[in-house]
């Protein structure tokens, strides 16, 4: 990251070659939109958009075709996922355990993929805390349905954490611009007191 802009370092003129959905490089080119490529602060790639959310790229490999991929591919892994854990519960029943740890099971599960769920969505609109991420790892993986469902709900709207995105790169180019129009004349003209 870049401590002028708040955006991930690369070269000046680079371009943006983070992977879609589809594993190819976008392509977009980095910089403000309508500027120079390279010039103020950069987007941030988001995972499965790349840059693609910054204009919402039209074509087979944009934005709308990557949120109808992310939303197909989280829905078919929240149903695979409940398929598992349906497996898992016939598991648990043909083991005899007893009504109490099956319902204990179900309960955990349930709990788990709600608090998941919500830590998720709140994650798409506030950096969540590393600290309190680190300490809710384990639930999150027990809650991993609810953490796919939030990514699915998010899909139908806009990219996760594209708004949060949004904001930041918004930000950033309010504050590079008003830097820049400060700096007006070049500098080594100015005369020299002597």
């Amino acid at each position: 990251m870049s401590d002028e802009n708040g955006t991930p370092d690369t070269s000046a003129g680079s371009r943006d070659t983070s992977t879609g959905a589809a594993g190819a490089p976008t392509g977009t080119p980095v910089g403000r939109p309508g500027g120079p490529a390279g010039s103020g602060p950069r987007p941030e790639p988001l995972r499965f958009f790349g840059t693609t959310w910054v204009d919402h790229d039209p074509g087979h490999r944009g934005y709308a075709a990557r949120r109808i991929a992310a939303a197909v591919g989280s829905l078919a892994a929240v149903t695979v996922s409940c398929l598992v854990l349906r497996f898992a519960y016939e598991g648990i029943a043909i083991a005899d355990l007893g009504s109490f740890v099956t319902v204990l099971v179900v309960v955990m599960f349930a709990i788990c993929s709600a608090l998941a769920f919500r830590h998720t969505w709140d994650g798409f609109a506030k950096r969540p805390d590393p600290d309190r991420q680190a300490s809710l790892r384990g639930l999150l993986a027990v809650g991993f349905v609810g953490a796919l469902l939030a990514y699915f709900f998010r899909t139908l709207t806009e990219a996760p954490g594209e708004r949060l995105h949004r904001e930041e790169y918004d930000t950033a180019r309010e504050q590079y611009e008003r830097r820049s129009t400060r700096r007006t004349g070049n500098p080594s003209k100015k005369r020299r007191r002597g």
